[in-house]
């Protein structure tokens, strides 16, 4: 149904010119049939899964602000009634994807039959966009309908206007917030921060709220009770590629996309016939080939530095502190090392699993969190990890 609704859709796209592309699947048959057809196009995406697919395939894709007309814009929605009112809410990328529904001189969305339902039931969650750059705005907006404050649920401390670790250290979400700076966080109440989870559930239990009870959610908390692998089939095409042993360089099985596996997993594989359990050790995007290696203490899942960049530092760059690089993981002690004004080199001693693409977040030794950075190369004894693309 979906390759139907894209064939169809590839009547309106215009052989010269700028086209809009949303993200999903649809979308990315859409990129396929205009290679097809030979189409003369560059695109405008806020995708990065549609920015791949193009570049797979050969499209050029331009900065939004390199658009200078627009002639047509392509997305997908969620749902669709008779009377064609859609929802739209799962991707998450809705601001972009609006701002370029407004450059463009016509909007079209992509629905197959499976999309059109009676009577709109929201199935999919609502997402509510927060955009970095709008905090101070919304703050704003908020003093004017008389707040003060903005509350959120939270698990983290402020403390003289700076970001701490929660009193609950097993369920301190400071990690996520790493990214926000100190005057975006200005204005925010983190209420439970000085609660332990047990407490607020005794707290709930004495107001009989519904949540008293309720199990631990670890999820993703935009896309409800869903199975998150499941969740990303309906906006991210499958591409399957080879599992190859790291040591070997032989092909020992098939992965279904390389965005379903993280560095360390062991489940979901499905080889067998190893003296040990194989565990994910590194992906190539460009060759769409997932690397696995023996034993969960292998030298492919350990490191000695990386490289960060996209910085968000609320505070002097220490020489010494502590990073997390992921949000279960232990605290690592690191030292620091300015690069330029964009890019820190952090050190450490031989950790496992610190991956590119992933959050790094700085802490002082008292719990106060002074920043972030995105993980962009991964080094062992300063050479970079070739397997790790």
């Amino acid at each position: 149904m979906k390759r139907l609704c894209a064939k169809a859709a590839l009547e309106l796209v215009p052989d010269h010119g700028t086209i809009g592309l949303g993200g999903g699947e649809t979308i990315s048959y859409l990129c396929e049939y205009i290679k097809e057809a030979g189409k003369a196009i560059e695109a405008i995406t806020p995708s990065d899964q549609t920015k791949k697919v193009c570049k797979q395939l050969g499209i050029t894709v331009i900065d939004i602000n390199e658009a200078q007309d627009v002639t047509i814009a392509f997305d997908g929605c969620d749902e669709v009634d008779q009377n064609l009112n859609a929802y739209k809410s799962g991707g998450g990328i809705h601001t972009k994807e609006k701002i370029i529904a407004k450059m463009a001189q016509e909007y079209v969305l992509l629905v197959d039959e499976t999309k059109v339902v009676e009577k709109l039931d929201c199935k999919v969650p609502i997402v509510l966009e927060i955009v970095p750059e709008a905090a101070s705005y919304v703050t704003k907006e908020a003093k004017k309908l008389g707040a003060d404050y903005i509350a959120t649920g939270h698990y983290a401390r402020m403390i003289d206007n700076k970001l701490y670790k929660a009193v609950d250290l097993n369920k301190d979400q400071t990690y996520f917030l790493a990214q926000l700076t100190n005057k975006q966080l200005e204005n925010v109440l983190f209420p439970i921060g000085e609660l332990t989870k047990s407490e607020v559930r005794k707290i709930a239990e004495k107001y009989d709220l519904i949540t008293a009870k309720k199990k631990d959610s670890t999820g993703i908390c935009f896309i409800g009770e869903r199975h998150f692998r499941e969740f990303l089939e309906n906006y991210l095409p499958n591409t399957p590629g080879d599992i190859v042993n790291i040591d070997s360089n032989k092909i020992v099985g098939k992965h279904i996309g390389l965005m379903y596996y993280t560095i360390g997993q062991r489940r979901g594989l499905d080889i067998g016939g190893t003296k040990e359990r194989l565990f994910v050790v590194g992906k190539n995007l460009d060759r769409n080939i997932l690397y696995v290696a023996e034993g969960e203490n292998n030298k492919y899942l350990y490191s000695t530095s990386c490289i960060i960049d996209t910085l968000n530092l609320n505070d002097e760059l220490p020489n010494t502190c502590y990073a997390k690089f992921r949000y279960r993981s232990e605290d690592v002690k690191v030292n620091l090392e300015r690069i330029n004004d964009n890019e820190i080199l952090v050190r450490y001693e031989n950790t496992k699993s610190v991956t590119p693409g992933q959050l790094c977040a700085l802490y002082l030794e008292d719990g106060r969190c002074i920043g972030s950075g995105i993980i962009k190369e991964v080094r062992k004894n300063d050479e970079k990890l070739w397997y790790l693309l």
